[in-house]
């Protein structure tokens, strides 16, 4: 009964929070989806300042969030409902796939160029893939888009299948239905892909001619006049003859494929698209979803992603000398408040406890503006912001107080593991091509295992995490009078590592990752 009861409050508190921190995999896909813009921003930002901006060269009628959902609905379109195969895996980064004739152009490298910078032992390229798809919809004025993660990257390239304009009507009408799309369901999805881009001359020279104008040098012929922006205008202009859509109207009628499909059903779709903005709007939610859900058979993906309400952010342990140092910040979501009182409160090993008045250090926001956060970090009075605390003391669990209100994931409290941790007597060995990595870990801690984690990546561009051991020390060797070292030397110093260790049979990782590049010389 006992152990039913504690399932059951498990699953509110799961329910209510989202999930309970901390969760690794989760902690990082939360943050990707929606610490989108401002403070501590997801790395794909960057490739997304504005939603006509090109990164990859000058601004030319190309936009990267067109090239995202177009390479996500491309590497989705090799999914066969039957078989289980294909889906959105990922298999597009593959230069065979990127070969085909169904996938012309330079879009699909150089999207994936731009998701790789997100990737990580968390964070698949599909599920980068897929987190990019969103962040273009929503932050250029589409609906928001239920996000999952745990995507498995493919490991060869899939069987080809990308619909081409050049198909007749039944080949589209097939395809999709092989994809798990029915005939009214593909031509909205071709209508929600198709508020955004356009078909470039290259490329397609049969489809788009030089278009001779110095502003849109690719010549980019445009699918509807907002081109940059979610709305419905690829079907209101369709409906009123006004469109310029290159697969509608251009000088190739074999290749007009959106006059094919949005005629099949002799326009009500479209129709009813022109005249309901919001009718729009929510079905493209819904089918950008099932698309960047369709993967393959045996691919289970986590539940929504929904944001922490109050969520810890760069909580990092260090030890140096006698001293545990620890950084941290805290995330308050959907608030622009830059004035709240926040305290960070902690417990430790022998019942003591702690507080923090944390200072606030930015706004961030995510979901094309739907949604505000405030961030506010521990304060210390110093130039370097982080708590010195007694090692023997130590730290097991915090929780915040925020204009009088407890934080604490309903009294489970933000756990924290201090059982190992770098210390900062970690160097560098002359003339610098190995380092001596220190790890303090607290005595009477049942660590079986105390490893580094190299983070890499293999001849697939996946995440690889190499653990390399560290053996105990045949003699403690006392850095206080709670912590012993364990150390190894390493002879790769341009990789991140992070570190782990084996307590009471239970793996866990630091979240920082360190460069010994930025470690002291051992001489020193």
């Amino acid at each position: 009964m006992f152990h039913r009861a504690l399932f059951s409050i498990l699953a509110f508190l799961a329910t209510a929070y989202a999930y309970i921190w901390p969760s690794p995999q989760l902690d990082e896909l939360e943050s990707a989806r929606f610490d989108q813009k401002g403070s501590n921003a997801n790395a794909l930002s960057g490739f997304l300042p504005s939603c006509d901006s090109f990164v990859f060269g000058a601004n030319t009628g190309r936009s990267n969030a067109a090239d995202w959902i177009r390479t996500a609905y491309h590497d989705m379109a090799t999914h066969n409902s039957t078989d289980g195969t294909g889906g959105l895996d990922a298999s597009i980064r593959f230069a065979e796939e990127q070969a085909r004739a169904e996938n012309a152009g330079d879009g699909f490298a150089n999207t994936m160029t731009a998701v790789g910078v997100q990737v990580s032992r968390y964070i698949s390229n599909a599920d980068g893939l897929a987190l990019a798809a969103v962040m273009a919809i929503e932050n250029c004025g589409g609906p928001e888009i239920p996000f999952r993660g745990g995507r498995i990257d493919a490991t060869e390239p899939n069987a080809p299948g990308v619909p081409e304009p050049e198909q007749d009507l039944d080949s589209h009408i097939a395809a999709f239905a092989r994809q798990g799309f029915t005939q009214t369901e593909m031509i909205s999805l071709v209508a929600c892909g198709h508020t955004f881009g356009g078909v470039q001359h290259d490329p397609f020279p049969d489809i788009v001619n030089v278009l001779n104008d110095t502003t849109d040098t690719e010549d980019v012929a445009h699918f509807d006049s907002t081109f940059v922006t979610f709305d419905n205008n690829v079907a209101t202009e369709y409906i009123s003859g006004t469109t310029q859509n290159p697969l509608v109207v251009g000088f190739n009628d074999t290749t007009n494929s959106d006059k094919r499909i949005f005629g099949s059903d002799g326009n009500i779709t479209m129709l009813s698209f022109s005249n309901s903005p919001a009718l729009f709007a929510s079905t493209c939610a819904d089918l950008f979803a099932r698309m960047i859900d369709t993967v393959p058979s045996g691919v289970v993906l986590t539940d929504v992603i929904t944001p922490l309400p109050v969520k810890p952010s760069d909580v990092v342990l260090t030890m140096n000398g006698d001293v545990l140092e620890l950084s941290a910040s805290v995330r308050l979501w959907n608030t622009t408040d830059t004035t709240s009182s926040v305290s960070m409160l902690w417990k430790d090993h022998i019942g003591g406890t702690g507080n923090n008045t944390m200072r606030f250090s930015g706004l961030s926001s995510s979901t094309g503006g739907k949604y505000s956060a405030a961030w506010y970090s521990v304060f210390s009075g110093t130039i370097a912001n982080f708590l010195s605390l007694d090692p023997t003391a130590g730290i097991t669990s915090m929780s915040f107080l925020v204009d009088g209100q407890l934080e604490d994931q309903n009294g489970l409290g933000f756990a924290i593991q201090d059982g190992f941790m770098l210390s900062k007597t970690s160097c560098q060995i002359e003339p610098f091509v190995s380092a001596r990595f220190d790890v303090a870990v607290r005595n009477g801690v049942n660590a079986t295992r105390v490893y580094l984690e190299q983070i890499t990546t293999d001849t697939l561009q996946r995440v690889v995490v190499v653990e390399i051991d560290i053996p105990p020390p045949s003699q403690p060797v006392a850095i206080n009078s709670a912590y012993s070292l364990w150390s190894v030397n390493v002879t790769n110093p341009n990789v991140p590592y992070a570190i782990g260790a084996e307590i009471d049979g239970i793996k866990y990782s630091t979240t920082a990752l360190y460069i010994v590049t930025g470690f002291p010389s051992c001489s020193t």
